[in-house]
């Protein structure tokens, strides 16, 4: 029976091959997976606050597993059926820049491309879906974004920052395993269960953040002060998370 995974090092191998391609997107092409990417993400966490909302407080360690059962179908759909998300780059774009594949100004440029797409589409899924539809407007829903968004911004800056680096290890290695598995069943169960763990653990994503926070804002509970004070730290750990925890400790371990 063959093997249903590739090894560390062709996984690293892939990793540098997938980052070095994505560079070489056009700028279009960049924002419009970007898009894609932003709006799965905020799918994916609309989906989590419809399922946990109604779950009593008393029981809210149930109601954030539920949520983070269902949250993982938005990487799934951008890792599987095409999409760009800016943490996953920081990992992958990170591998190929330090094989020198790409430059760090590349790297720079790719990020910030890819995380307009995604926070632009994140927004408009809290706007559309979320208040003119109605789905974060109403009752148990609207509470549950806003005290869900009040608890992110609340956290100070270096906790926030930390958060983010704890985050981004397990998306990093979501995507990581999702390039090591050789079939789509693979690819499904190495990206589910760390992006699940780090929803039900509650850490800190900044574009599923550019779904939280909009989505409070316009329910009337934050400001847009809040988000710019949140996705800065939560960022800044997001990098550090995917391109040293993920791709600097593996690129260190199984490159030749």
């Amino acid at each position: 029976m063959s093997k249903k995974m590739y090894s560390p090092e062709q996984i690293l191998e892939q990793s540098i091959d997938k980052g070095t391609k994505k560079v070489q997107k056009t700028i279009l092409a960049k924002l419009i997976l970007g898009f894609v990417g932003g709006a799965m993400i905020a799918l994916g966490f609309l989906a989590d606050i419809r399922v946990s909302a109604s779950i009593p407080t008393n029981l809210s360690s149930i109601g954030a597993l539920v949520g983070s059962v269902v949250f993982p179908i938005d990487l799934i759909v951008i890792l599987l059926a095409g999409g760009e998300l800016v943490t996953g780059n920081m990992m992958a774009v990170s591998m190929a820049m330090y094989d020198r594949k790409v430059s760090a100004l590349d790297y720079v440029k790719n990020l910030l491309v890819i995380t307009t797409g995604n926070i632009i589409g994140a927004i408009c899924i809290a706007f559309f879906l979320g208040h003119f539809v109605g789905l974060t407007h109403i009752g148990i829903f609207r509470d549950a974004v806003i005290n869900m968004a009040t608890a992110k911004v609340a956290s100070p800056f270096w906790q926030s920052f930390v958060s983010g680096i704890g985050c981004n290890w397990f998306v990093g290695i979501a995507v990581w395993l999702s390039f090591g598995a050789k079939d789509g069943a693979g690819k499904i169960l190495g990206i589910w269960f760390p992006i699940m763990i780090f929803v039900a653990i509650g850490l800190q994503h900044s574009i599923a953040n550019a779904f939280l926070i909009p989505a409070a804002i316009f329910e009337g509970g934050l400001t847009w002060i809040d988000f710019i004070k949140n996705i800065i730290p939560v960022y800044l750990g997001n990098i550090v998370g995917g391109a040293i925890f993920v791709s600097g400790i593996y690129y260190l371990s199984y490159r030749k």
